[in-house]
């Protein structure tokens, strides 16, 4: 692959470059491995395991969703090894837009951080609507219900999901206080709902009938997707979703205090433990509820009732907000990373990355992001959040495992304090990974992103494009020179 043409892409040198903040306040780097890991932990178990397991169980996989899990784990791995060696050798915010902004070039680099603002935002409204379904049950057990215009969105029987909306709005403003309190808030969060999945496990273990494994990949229906082995598969590409918080880690390795070894540490640290954790649940679930049983908003408080254990339930229910809360806390933490990245390179307007002065973090940024994730948790349905988030994510991943093969030729010299293990061998089988996983999603949901894509096309050719090409600094983003050689 024949590396991009001059004037189209900035050398890792300038993205760190970038990152000193010599015209202002940078990002402060003071978050630890166990803070990433911590973080990790914190995005990746929410949504996935406290609401799309009972939906994807009940549609797609049945207990085979077990498999599911391992499938988007072992996808998960090998890009996880990627972005391990990408972060450590680039420390900056931006995550995949940076790192395909080093590669592929600046329109690419615009796809694919305009992919970001998809999935990042649609993950945390998928998130706070998976809060809201739980806030509600938890309400309703005592006795309290809101009015049906406020608790759902119009496609879900309601007007407006008012819950989803109110927290994603708390939680911006917490984000944009500073990120060392936003992070001990996450950890003690994390540390709670780990403890009440554990929980969970354990007194479900004493419930669970192993006959509802049986068998554990049902018969297709005569559809694909519709269980069997290609609903093994489809529901691995519609939970995959809730593997999308590790890329989280690498979008912070600009505030952390070692990168070189703490990013690939919290990147593979809290992938093993999700992915345990994942798999566990998914056996509980379908071991203490019939599979069909499990199309609801708590699949995991359901599982709890069939025990008997009322009181446990409602300690489950809680840990399941609290669980949720953390996750939505880092998609929204990402997302605003990517924004300020891009505006940072011209390609969003320059207000989108200004730091504020005693938080340093990126306020601006960071508001706007929450209040548009709030209006599409207020009016979108989960079950297409999820998709499109599954998708944008699998798309975002394919550029990861590229970048780093593109890497290892236009900049070979460069210091890699971490090197993915067997050559080319782990970034192909993760792209091969990923794109199977994209082919078992409906046409309706590629549909959907394609229509995104074009959107964000348009803006770059009316608008960004321009901007990036106007900025004195562009000269900067031409290829670093080879051994030897001098630039240009």
């Amino acid at each position: 692959m024949p590396p991009p043409a001059p004037g189209t892409r900035k050398p890792v040198a300038a993205l760190l470059a970038a990152e000193t903040g010599a015209d202002g306040p940078s990002l402060a780097r003071n978050l630890s491995a166990f803070s990433l890991v911590c973080l990790g932990v914190g995005a990746t178990v929410g949504a996935g395991i406290f609401v799309l397991t009972g939906t994807a169980a009940a549609h797609f996989a049945g207990p085979g969703l077990m498999l599911s899990f391992v499938l988007g784990a072992v996808a998960s791995g090998l890009v996880a090894l990627c972005y391990a060696e990408l972060a450590a050798m680039m420390p900056v915010a931006g995550s995949t837009y940076s790192y395909t902004y080093a590669t592929l070039g600046a329109l690419p680099a615009w796809i694919i951080g305009w992919d970001l603002v998809l999935e990042f935002a649609m993950a945390a409204a998928t998130i706070a609507v998976g809060w809201s379904g739980y806030a509600q049950s938890l309400m309703a057990d005592a006795g309290l219900r809101l009015p049906a215009w406020l608790a759902a969105a119009p496609g879900d029987g309601g007007l407006v999901n008012g819950p989803a909306a109110l927290v994603t709005l708390a939680l911006t403003a917490l984000l944009m206080r500073d990120n060392r309190r936003a992070a001990r808030t996450n950890a003690v969060l994390v540390a709670l709902k780990v403890a009440i999945i554990l929980a969970f496990l354990g007194i479900g273990l004493a419930h669970v009938r192993p006959e509802l494994w049986r068998p554990l990949v049902p018969e297709n229906e005569g559809a694909f997707g519709a269980f069997g082995w290609s609903g093994v598969f489809r529901g691995a590409g519609v939970v995959f979703f809730a593997y999308v918080g590790f890329e989280t880690i690498s979008t912070a390795a600009g505030e952390t205090r070692n990168p070189q070894r703490d990013a690939p540490v919290g990147l593979l640290g809290s992938l093993v433990v999700t992915a345990a954790l994942y798999v566990a649940v998914a056996a509980m679930l379908t071991g203490l509820v019939p599979y069909r049983e499990l199309d609801v908003a708590d699949p995991i408080a359901k599982a709890m009732a069939v025990t008997g254990l009322t009181g446990v339930s409602a300690a489950i229910k809680l840990g399941a907000l609290i669980g949720l809360t953390t996750a939505a806390l880092t998609a929204l933490y990402g997302q605003a990373r990517i924004g300020y990245a891009m505006a940072r390179d011209r390609m969003l307007p320059d207000v989108f990355s200004r730091i504020g002065a005693q938080s340093r973090t990126p306020i601006v940024a960071q508001g706007v992001i929450g209040l548009a994730t709030a209006l599409v948790a207020a009016l979108v349905p989960i079950d297409i959040l999820g998709e499109l988030v599954s998708i944008g994510t699998l798309f975002a991943f394919i550029l990861v495992c590229a970048s780093v093969l593109i890497l290892r030729r236009t900049e070979p010299d460069l210091a890699r304090p971490f090197r993915v293990p067997g050559g080319a061998t782990v970034p192909v089988l993760g792209i091969l990974a990923c794109l199977a996983l994209m082919a078992s999603l409906p046409g309706d949901t590629w549909l959907r992103l394609l229509a995104w894509l074009g959107l964000g096309l348009a803006i770059w050719f009316g608008y960004g494009r321009r901007r990036v090409e106007a900025d004195p600094g562009f000269e900067r983003t031409r290829p670093s020179a080879g051994p030897g050689q001098s630039p240009g």
